[in-house]
């Protein structure tokens, strides 16, 4: 008999010790970044993940058909959510994203990112094969992505909409629809581009479009982000300056050292050997997630656990390329390492589902692979 309770025991720990792992590494950037003030962002952040990490290891009690069950209603009392954003929630930064529930500022957009995975898994899930390849599996997709899209990019927030619109491609990809219709798609929006960039996009994002192309241009002013950001990375070297002795965000030349540009401030510190530390866990994470996906038992579990995955990956390759200007910035934090209590929230409802579809393929019997 096993000393280590049978609940525990079962517990996906190829995942959980790299990620765990990953939190307090994060938690000692924090700390660095917040100049040795252990309560100014790294206590929260621990705080913030065994509250999440405990959302998650209940949401494992959660059976199929009830989450099959919530898809819809979840998906609309979150757009719901965003309409009552535009009606009256509150103004930050410049843009209109939260809702103040008192206690918190709640950011609906990034309930989304899990609802419309979840709300397009159980759509394809019910969907007759032989209606994949017709109008039908298209347009009430369409809509459901459409309607949550428009209301974020109102708020403005075009980072989090293209993760919504990742997400639910991702979905809609893996289910099955003619490459033919993605390839079309693909070439509609190389020749939308233009006018959405001049008509649709507002100058300051037009602005991070320019600055990513030539961010040398403007060093001190639009492009200042990106330039210090690439300083603080390149100036770590192989090993890092040392824990605590980054100059770039100790000296305030990097802006948000703990949010968005979290990464350069770790690669400052610990160098390309802190950065592979990093990209290597990821890698655990996500490989592990598409095994959830892999061994899943029916086309619900399979499309729901493979769209958490591709949101997860989406936070870490954006973000990534966002502060080694390889993509322009787009206020994308990154997964579990950003001070942040939104992000958090999101990638953690992500894992919750994934250990959640991991329990059913542990209990289901074995031969009962379907669809």
């Amino acid at each position: 008999m096993s000393i280590v309770p049978t609940p525990i025991a079962r517990q996906p720990w190829r995942m959980l010790i790299p990620l765990i792992g990953l939190v307090v590494f994060g938690s000692l950037v924090l700390y660095s970044a917040g100049a040795g003030d252990w309560n100014r962002y790294a206590s929260s952040h621990l705080i913030r993940f065994g509250v999440f990490l405990t959302m998650a290891i209940v949401m494992t009690r959660f059976g199929r058909d009830l989450v099959r069950f919530a898809a819809y209603p979840g998906y609309a009392a979150v757009l719901v959510l965003l309409i009552a954003v535009d009606a009256i929630g509150f103004v930050g930064g410049g843009a209109q994203r939260w809702l103040d529930l008192g206690f918190m500022q709640l950011q609906p957009s990034e309930l989304m990112k899990p609802a419309i995975v979840l709300v397009l898994a159980r759509f394809y899930g019910d969907l007759p094969f032989g209606m994949i390849p017709t109008w039908r599996a298209l347009l009430p997709a369409g809509m459901l992505i459409a309607a949550p899209m428009a209301l974020v990019l109102l708020q403005p927030d075009l980072g989090t909409a293209l993760a919504i619109g990742f997400g639910a491609v991702t979905v809609m990809f893996l289910a099955g629809l003619p490459l033919s219709w993605f390839i079309g798609a693909g070439a509609a929006a190389a020749l939308i581009a233009p006018l959405a960039f001049f008509f649709g996009l507002h100058d300051y994002q037009r602005r991070r479009v320019f600055t990513f192309l030539d961010p040398e241009s403007d060093p001190l002013g639009d492009g200042y982000h990106i330039t210090q950001s690439k300083i603080a990375i390149g100036s770590g070297g192989l090993f890092g300056k040392g824990f605590g002795e980054g100059t770039q965000s100790h000296l305030a030349y990097l802006p948000e050292p703990h949010t968005d540009f979290v990464f350069a401030t770790m690669a400052e510190e610990w160098g390309f050997a802190g950065g592979l530390f990093v990209l290597f866990v990821f890698a655990m994470i996500l490989s592990w997630g598409l095994s959830v996906a892999r061994r899943s038992t029916d086309r619900f579990a399979k499309l729901l656990a493979a769209g958490m995955t591709a949101t997860i990956f989406f936070y870490v390759a954006i973000n990534l390329m966002m502060v080694m200007g390889l993509a322009p910035v787009v206020g994308i934090p990154l997964p579990f390492l950003s001070h942040g209590g939104s992000s958090m929230m999101t990638n953690m409802i992500c894992i919750g589902t994934l250990m959640m579809i991991d329990r059913w393929n542990r209990r289901a019997p074995r031969g009962s692979l379907s669809g």
